[in-house]
């Protein structure tokens, strides 16, 4: 598969592809790989997912389902193509092989020791292609005394002692539910391919590199850990509230939560004159932020009790006109239909299909002139498996062959059932 010569921005189509050129063989599921190699995709690289034949990414059976693809697959999968696989079998083997020859980037989320097993592990794919940037991603690293050990976002927040501290006062351990740690492996492992090719350009060798969930739950802890050298207090559950700020959390109007961000005294004197506690601006307990801290539960009610007395859209206009920090506590529903999340083009929208037009999450960095847009739908279970044999110089007969002994699986689309089912979607959503 000979590289396409890099063209990393198109003016007349308004695209920035600094990676094009660039070809990534993905062997990961779930959601930190995945959206690793997603976002190489938005930027121009070749991402080719390889999956096995039963299935697929496990993520393409987790409810909510569209057809036959769960809505967290379905959000970090565009970008690329599908390649089913069977990687048991030698001529399946040898397929990965020939991929990997033509590849800058592989990206591997599979258990430690099993890369190896199948025959390629960091070293073996080196001696073949030394210019290729190898990535790991696991749960607590290749190595140490848990290498061997899974890892999901849950048990890491767990784990890493994230947990201990996320909840209300005096409540259970409360999970984040945004999966931050996979989400943030993912993109530290982008950002360290991207330094690894940067190192690749200039010396022409390939760079093996780690990234975990374990280590990504350590680096979000630093200014917890920071201070827990400072103080030698252990973190613990602080609700909405924060432990260095007052005060800096959700308060109870009228009808609904509002939070409120005192950053540093001079809001304090502003939050005062606003809501009516002009007397405690410059009070002896309550003047500095250390003051504030130390009277923590009093400096809450004083606020909070003038609080209840107004609804939240009241609050906001006084707070607003104050220049006082502040939000109400917005359900997604909303703020997806805020004139705001539109105006930075955060959803944007592509045609899948078999499902017909469909709404994505933006990759989150605008560059200047250029229109977030999806390059391509995530892809169907070998979508494109006979297109990238083909590439790698594989005959039909070749492929029809590996595909009636189940070596590879191949789906191409058929543009009349993709319209008959982006139809049917139509009709069950309006019905």
């Amino acid at each position: 598969m000979k590289a396409a010569e890099p063209d990393t921005f198109d003016r007349a189509r308004h695209v920035f592809a600094p990676l094009t050129g660039i070809r990534v063989v993905d062997l990961t599921k779930v959601l930190a790989g995945p959206l690793c190699t997603q976002y190489l995709g938005e930027l121009g690289a070749q991402v080719v997912k390889v999956e096995p034949c039963d299935g697929g990414d496990d993520t393409r059976n987790w409810p909510p389902l569209m057809g036959n693809d769960g809505a967290i697959f379905l959000n970090s999968n565009r970008n690329k193509q599908s390649l089913a696989v069977d990687l048991k079998s030698d001529q399946g083997r040898e397929i990965l092989w020939r991929l990997i020859d033509s590849a800058d980037i592989l990206v591997e989320s599979y258990r430690t020791g099993a890369m190896e097993r199948l025959g390629f592990g960091y070293e073996a794919v080196h001696r073949r292609n030394p210019r290729l940037v190898y990535a790991s991603i696991s749960g607590f690293g290749r190595t140490g005394p848990l290498a061997a050990l899974p890892g999901y976002d849950l048990m890491m927040q767990a784990f890493s002692g994230i947990m201990s501290f996320t909840g209300e006062k005096n409540g259970g351990p409360v999970r984040i539910a945004v999966s931050p740690l996979d989400q943030a492996t993912g993109l530290w492992t982008a950002f360290g391919l991207l330094a690894a090719l940067r190192h690749r350009d200039v010396t022409g060798e390939g760079k093996y590199l780690e990234t975990s969930l374990f280590e990504s739950a350590m680096a979000l802890q630093g200014w917890n850990a920071q201070a827990y050298w400072t103080n030698g207090k252990v973190p613990k559950p602080a609700g909405s509230g924060h432990d260095y700020l007052c005060p800096y959390q959700a308060f109870k109007a009228q009808d609904r939560y509002i939070l409120i961000a005192v950053g540093n005294d001079k809001i304090w004197r502003q939050l005062c004159a606003a809501i009516g506690l002009d007397q405690y601006a410059d009070h002896p307990r309550f003047r500095t932020n250390p003051l504030r801290v130390e009277h923590f539960a009093e400096t809450v009610e004083l606020v909070a009790g003038r609080v209840r007395e107004k609804t939240v859209d009241e609050w906001a206009a006084i707070l607003d006109a104050a220049g006082v920090p502040n939000s109400p506590i917005n359900g997604l529903d909303a703020v997806l239909e805020m004139p705001h999340t539109r105006e930075r083009e955060m959803v944007v929208e592509y045609e899948h299909p078999l499902y017909g037009r469909q709404k994505a999450m933006a990759m989150p960095v605008c560059f200047g002139g250029v229109p977030r847009q999806v390059k391509s739908a995530p892809p169907i279970l070998g979508q494109h498996s006979a297109e990238v044999l083909r590439a790698l110089g594989y005959r039909d007969d070749e492929i029809e062959s590996m595909k009636a002994i189940g070596v590879v699986v191949d789906q191409p689309v058929n543009k009349s059932a993709a319209k008959t089912a982006a139809e049917n979607k139509t009709r069950e959503i309006r019905d």
